[in-house]
């Protein structure tokens, strides 16, 4: 990485602070841990509660982030309770989608009861969906998350959590799912790993995705129809 890459990136950062209630408390966290030192250091009463505070903010700081990271990961699951946030589910039969004639597998998908588009991308995180999207489906933005910073074809960009009520597509349901948006994101919604880790398997037979959910449930089939929308699978 050049110097101008670690400059653009740290700038990037700094930018955020702002936005982000996770960054303004770190800040916050360490600034009064710099006044409680210095008042340890001048013998001023009350100067180790101070730094005391501070690192136990700090403690909790990292707590929050590591429990925010463990949603992207399935196998971290157990730690979902703690949050207070919606467990992930995901849930209904077996569903099959065709590979489409530009070599991506596309799928037609109700985000909160909003039809839209989406390609399933196994090299993508986390699911994301446009900003268009975002807002007929009444996404709103994590309040106190932390910030995130995605690479795409146009390079890298800020993105903000937000949680989806239920994401349908043929038999399958997902309810509670983290996902990703960006004013800057792109037109292209994605399916994720953060969805596709959350089924028994997946697979690709005779160029058909196979997605077989965890405990079957009855979930209304609408068709599958395979997309030919340009995309590329970069978040």
């Amino acid at each position: 990485m050049t110097l101008a890459e670690i400059w653009n990136a740290l700038a990037a950062v700094i930018a955020e602070i702002p936005r982000s209630g996770l960054l303004v408390a770190v800040v916050a966290a360490l600034l009064a841990g710099w006044i409680g030192a210095m008042m340890v250091r001048r013998r001023i009463p009350l100067g180790r509660v101070v730094s005391t505070a501070s690192t136990l903010a700090l403690a909790a700081i990292l707590v929050t982030v590591v429990l925010q990271l463990s949603r992207f990961d399935s196998r971290m699951d157990f730690a979902i309770p703690e949050m207070g946030m919606p467990q992930q589910v995901v849930e209904g039969g077996e569903t099959r989608i065709p590979m489409a004639p530009d070599g991506h597998f596309w799928l037609r998908a109700e985000v909160n009861g909003v039809p839209t588009a989406f390609m399933v991308d196994t090299g993508a995180t986390l699911t994301a969906v446009s900003d268009r999207v975002a807002a007929a489906a009444g996404l709103e933005a994590r309040r106190g998350g932390i910030p995130i910073r995605l690479n795409t074809a146009n390079g890298s960009i800020s993105a903000q959590v937000t949680s989806i009520d239920e994401l349908r597509f043929g038999s399958v349901a997902a309810r509670g799912l983290d996902a990703v948006m960006a004013p800057n994101l792109g037109e292209t919604n994605v399916i994720g790993m953060n969805l596709l880790s959350r089924l028994k398997s997946w697979r690709v037979e005779e160029n058909v995705l196979i997605l077989v959910p965890n405990n079957p449930q009855p979930a209304p089939r609408p068709d599958i129809q395979s997309e030919t929308e340009p995309g590329t699978g970069s978040y």
